[in-house]
């Protein structure tokens, strides 16, 4: 038994009329637009996976630069009262 209780060869006829009715190249545009579709949809997950770890990295690296500014600001605060 194949799936839902039709058979494999009741499967193959009606996978032979389909390649009667449209045909193989009619079937292989088909398919390669079908893998198209998958490898740009799996594409733009990966896009989608990158682009939210580097905002994640990107938030970080504003309190780094805080950090960094305000180290080089303290020098020139200490710099003006040596000159007052």
């Amino acid at each position: 038994m194949g799936f839902g209780g039709i058979s494999i060869w009741q499967l193959l006829i009606i996978l032979a009329i389909i390649v009667l009715l449209f045909g193989t190249k009619k079937l292989r545009g088909i398919g390669s637009d079908l893998g198209g579709a998958v490898k740009g949809f799996k594409k733009a997950v990966a896009d989608e996976n990158s682009s939210s770890e580097s905002k994640s990295e990107s938030k970080s690296e504003p309190e780094q630069l805080k950090n960094t500014t305000t180290e080089q600001a303290q020098p020139a605060s200490e710099k003006e009262k040596d000159k007052v």
